[in-house]
């Protein structure tokens, strides 16, 4: 229950052996409506700033990959969180309030770069363009088939960043058209579709062609799957890399996985539209800390697991379990104390793993 977790928290601080009722649920209830939501999202670009200055993260051929995705979170069936976020009318029963939910997600690395959740009347390619203002030149988006469009794929070059998406293979004529020809790999040149006009002069894009490649892909179970990508250097991208680039998208949809059935992002601890920002970003926020906190070990489980029959990797959702009731102390404790920590939470994720069995499909 709320006290419960609330009791736990003194606790974890003042090291009861038995927890005391410091503070009641009612007087945080309260206190809660102070704090902008803001302080998570502040608190989150700044742990991903200092990840990719201090430590060495994953890079595919040069580029730091990053995917976006997009989901729906149900809300409390509250009135006001309703009015705010929208609700789905299902045929049986009652209004369900709904949110959408997005993020630009470092696969490699595991880290949710930028988060929001938002009133579900806003689209997933409106919700990817915001993400898309924390692009760097060496970035590599990758984007699901609902998400190419002209104006996405012209503001992401603007910006000096490249992408690869798959696309349906009716989407567009010049698609239709690489699709039946039967060609592995072509150049093409996009011109400016009329619904994208309006959303390029909007953003201050010019509306001239896109020179971008189309590659086909075959899939193990015979399906063909049709990319569309800025990497049109054939040398240094040949086809063949680009059935893995893809793939590497997965973790995203992973990612929301343990967003909604490990951290419970839709167990919301209040029933207000405030308390539901908060806990959203707080939950981002703590997945990340724990990432960011299990990286230096990864390169010690893999030299551990050199005599197995499986390279291993950390179990994450024990590692969540760990992190737990340890981040409010890594806010409370000295920086010797917090080293400590560190060191004691290194130690249990390098005992905790499990094998990552290669070509290994759900």
């Amino acid at each position: 229950s709320y006290q419960d977790e609330l009791d736990r928290f003194f606790q974890n601080i003042h090291g009861f052996e038995v927890a005391k009722r410091i503070v009641s649920k009612a007087a945080l209830s309260k206190a809660r409506m102070k704090l902008g939501y803001e302080a998570f999202i502040e608190l989150n670009r700044h742990l991903a700033n200092y990840f990719y200055r201090k430590f060495k993260p994953l890079t595919w051929h040069g580029f730091n990959l990053v995917a976006v995705d997009g989901t729906t979170f149900r809300l409390p069936c509250i009135q006001a969180i309703a009015d705010h976020f929208g609700a789905w009318n299902p045929r049986n029963g009652g209004p369900c309030p709904m949110a959408r939910g997005s993020q630009l997600f470092d696969p490699l690395n595991k880290i949710s770069l930028d988060a929001i959740i938002s009133p579900k009347e806003i689209g997933e390619r409106e919700l990817a363009a915001r993400h898309f203002l924390n692009l760097l030149p060496q970035d590599l988006v990758l984007l699901d088939r609902g998400y190419p469009s002209y104006w996405l794929f012209n503001l992401i070059l603007s910006l000096d960043a490249n992408f690869c998406a798959r696309i349906s293979c009716k989407r567009w004529k010049i698609i239709r058209k690489f699709y039946n020809s039967g060609k592995t790999d072509t150049i093409i040149s996009l011109p400016a579709f009329a619904t994208s006009v309006r959303q390029c002069r909007e953003m201050g894009l010019d509306t001239h062609a896109l020179k971008l490649r189309l590659i086909r892909v075959t899939l193990d179970t015979g399906e063909t799957e049709i990319l569309v990508t800025s990497l049109i250097d054939q040398k240094a991208f040949p086809t063949d890399i680009f059935m893995e680039l893809y793939h590497e998208r997965w973790p995203v949809e992973e990612d929301y996985k343990t967003m909604k059935c490990w951290i419970e992002v839709e167990n919301f601890s209040g029933k207000s539209v405030l308390s539901v920002y908060q806990d959203f970003y707080a939950k981002v926020f703590s997945k990340n800390l724990t990432a960011v906190l299990a990286f230096p070990t990864r390169e010690i489980i893999e030299r551990n697991s050199r005599t197995c029959k499986h390279c291993r990797q950390i179990n994450f959702a024990q590692a969540l379990s760990r992190v737990k009731n340890v981040i409010v102390l890594l806010f409370n404790r000295m920086e010797e104390s917090v080293a400590d920590l560190i060191s004691d939470l290194h130690e249990i994720f390098i005992k905790t793993t499990e094998p990552i069995r290669p070509d290994r499909k759900f």
